[in-house]
């Protein structure tokens, strides 16, 4: 289908057709209604990662790089599983992992769910980390 980044903002006003849910179900769909009858469920109120990355596609039109890429990798993210997605979050905080627990998050972030984006994100962190002493190995040594 034709996406204009441009023009197509925002999508649930001006390009409905174009956003779904995980499950298949139109935007017109997702009712009150539905979700008390149960033809709509808690997973079907994700977003999809193509509704993601459209929703970066536009803001990168709009001159607004950080959240573009923020969205990007939220659509690598929505396929990962919850518990992995808090697994990671924890293993972010200060003080929580080595370089070497860091890297290996990242390389599961590439092969195992296919996100480079937030492989590189989860790699910065461990740079940034290193150089302000923030590596769990590091503590032990303050």
């Amino acid at each position: 289908m034709r996406f204009d980044p441009n023009t197509d903002y925002p999508l649930g006003q001006k390009r409905p057709d174009l956003v779904s849910t995980p499950g298949g179900h139109s935007l017109g769909e997702v009712t009150l209604e539905a979700v008390r009858d149960g033809r709509i469920g808690p997973d079907d109120l994700r977003a999809t990662p193509e509704t993601l990355r459209r929703q970066s596609a536009i803001a990168l039109a709009a001159g607004r790089r950080p959240l573009a890429e923020n969205l990007a990798r939220a659509a690598e993210l929505a396929s990962v599983p919850a518990d992995s997605i808090l697994e990671i979050y924890t293993a972010l905080r200060p003080h929580r992992s080595s370089a070497e627990e860091l890297e290996e998050w990242a390389r599961r972030l590439e092969t195992e769910w296919a996100a480079p984006l937030t492989a590189a994100f989860v790699r910065e962190a461990r740079d940034v980390y290193a150089k302000r002493g923030l590596l769990a190995a590091e503590r032990a040594q303050v």
